[in-house]
């Protein structure tokens, strides 16, 4: 991957103001995950410093999925999918947490093996309620957070100081 191919990538990235309410400006990841090319150099960036360091790679609903979907595949582990409350036939964990526009909970199935490695993928880091949250739930359910990626982070959020990881990678930043 190159700085060329990762400046076309950020450029596909769409900046959407006042959604999903006035104040938040959405960053529309759609055009980037249609371009077979950005989307490769995408994932192969978000992953670089972990390889060969998990055996899961876990995303976070909605966007994250996308993502962490096209992660476990190109590093060749495991999915396991972090879901919004309400949205699992049999949730193991559940943990709650403040958003920059409101509060949520995510839960996950206790199909982590204990002491799996993961590595947590989300698309945006805001002000870091969503990503701190998964790493409390993959601890209940056994598992090591080997790092996080994002794709895109919002520096002056602070979220980076409430998830808390030093191993915290983002491929762009604003």
């Amino acid at each position: 991957m190159t700085s060329a191919e990762l400046d076309r990538a950020l450029s596909l990235i769409r900046s959407i103001p006042d959604y999903p309410q006035p104040g938040v400006l959405f960053r529309d990841i759609t055009p980037l995950l249609a371009d077979a090319a950005a989307l490769t150099t995408t994932i192969d960036a978000l992953i670089a410093p972990f390889r060969g360091e998990f055996d899961y790679v876990a995303g976070i609903e909605a966007r994250g999925f996308l993502l962490a979907g096209a992660a476990a595949t190109y590093a060749n582990v495991g999915l396991i999918p972090i879901r919004k409350a309400g949205k699992l036939p049999r949730p193991a964990a559940a943990v709650s947490y403040a958003l920059e526009y409101g509060t949520a909970t995510i839960e996950a199935h206790d199909d982590i093996p204990n002491g799996a490695t993961v590595l947590l993928i989300d698309d945006v880091l805001a002000t870091g309620g969503t990503l701190g949250a998964a790493h409390d739930l993959v601890s209940q359910l056994g598992g090591s957070v080997v790092g996080t990626a994002v794709l895109f982070e919002i520096d002056e959020l602070g979220g980076r100081e409430a998830v808390g990881d030093p191993r915290l990678h983002a491929v762009f930043h604003s």
